[in-house]
Parts: structure tokens; C-alpha cells; sequence
């Protein structure tokens, strides 16, 4: 099937086009949302061959798992885009009485000088977790199992779209309020807004590590 076909986009749409429409159909078929995986590869793969150039006018099909044809597969796939993400520490709502619920909250912190851990921006770039691209910006935000089995990495999205695992221990109605874990979420965004370090909320009290194994992590790190 022709790769521009399945992102949805003209055969001469240009770059940030065919970006915006990778993003669009990625987070449609995402299995988080109620696609597949071998969807979800499909949309990654036809981007790939696009952005690595294995289309012409006489190229319309590439192999993937449901069944197409693909463009050489020794070609290296280029880079997927990054995310700027935008930080907010949850103990400052507390500190200041603001609320996740203020749709000016990050205007707010933009103009309070908080301090670099509290608040600021970092790129999250190819496959990196959130997590990790916050570890390796130099953030030490709290985490655990690293596996979707506790809650304390989660993060609330005020603005963007992190993937979740099918598979984690967050209820319906915490993901149903921007609810997320760090730990295996990835940016399905160019620009995500983020509160983290929500430690203090009593809801999640019941989905996190005891505090000894938590520290024990963060410290073997």
C-alpha cells in the first residue's frame, strides 16, 4: 500500500505535514487507543519510508506486518521527532494554591522563577520514555519498578499525548483525568505540558511502592 495512503497526506505534502499527520495517525492507531501494534508499526513504517526515501511515482507498496511491501530494509530508518516537554512539580501547586485544573497554570509558572526543578523545558528525542529523556536531561524524578506495576512515577498531562502500556496499574479514572506513567510513556506529541512528583495525591497513595523500596531504587540508580 502506498505509505502516503496510510499517513493520509498528498504524495508532494511537505515535511511538517507529513509530521503532523505521523503524529495524527499515530496516536489513532496507537493500541493504547484501541489500535494494534501491528497498525501502529504500520503507520511508523510507512513514515520511515517516506522520510528515508524509498518512494517514488512508481513506488506504491511496503512490506509490514499486515501483509504489504516495504522499501529496502538495510536503509536506516531516520530519526523520529522529538517532543519538547515542559515541566511543572507538583509540590508547587500546593505551595502557591494552584490547581491542575487552572487552565493558566503554566503561564503562571512561566512567569514565578522557579527554580530549574520545579520547572522548565527538555526535548525528549527517538524512543526515549519520558522518564528517561528527564534522567538524561539531569532530572531526578521519583520511579520505582519501572515497569507499569506502581504509580510512582506518574505524571499529569495538562497539554499533548503520552502513550501508556495496556498493561498498568492505573484505573480507568485516573488515565480518564491526564493521568500517565513516566516510566514507559512516550511523547506522541511535538510539545507536551507535564505536572510530575505527584507523590502527595492521596489517590494514588495505594498505587505506589513502599517508601523503603522506592528510595532503595532511586539510590542503586
Amino acid at each position: 500500500m502506498d505509505p502516503f495512503a496510510v499517513l493520509g497526506v498528498d504524495r508532494d505534502a511537505d515535511d511538517e505535514t507529513i509530521k503532523r499527520a505521523y503524529r495524527r495517525r499515530a496516536k489513532e492507531t496507537h493500541p493504547d487507543r484501541g489500535g494494534t501494534d501491528a497498525e501502529f508499526k504500520r503507520v511508523k513504517d510507512a513514515y520511515e519510508t517516506i522520510q528515508a526515501g524509498e518512494v517514488d511515482d512508481d513506488t506504491e507498496a511496503f512490506v509490514d506486518d499486515l501483509g504489504s511491501t516495504t522499501g529496502d530494509p538495510a536503509t536506516p530508518p531516520e530519526p523520529e521527532p522529538s517532543t519538547e516537554v515542559t515541566y511543572l512539580n507538583y509540590e508547587v501547586l500546593s505551595d502557591r494554591g494552584w490547581s491542575l485544573d487552572d487552565d493558566d497554570l503554566f503561564e503562571k509558572a512561566a512567569a514565578a522563577d522557579l527554580d530549574d526543578a520545579d520547572y522548565g523545558q527538555f526535548e525528549v528525542e527517538g524512543d526515549r520514555s519520558l522518564l528517561e529523556a528527564a534522567e538524561d536531561s539531569g532530572h531526578a524524578w521519583p520511579f520505582a519498578c519501572r515497569g507499569g506495576a506502581c504509580a510512582n512515577c506518574a505524571v499529569a498531562v495538562t497539554d499533548g499525548e503520552l502513550s501508556q502500556l495496556v498493561d498498568h496499574i492505573l484505573p480507568d479514572e485516573l488515565t480518564d483525568e491526564g493521568i500517565r506513567l513516566s516510566c514507559n510513556g512516550k511523547p506522541l506529541t511535538d510539545t507536551l505540558e507535564v505536572v510530575y512528583n505527584l507523590e502527595q495525591r492521596e489517590d494514588l497513595a495505594d498505587l505506589k511502592l513502599p517508601a523503603d523500596r522506592f528510595n532503595k531504587a532511586r539510590a542503586d540508580d
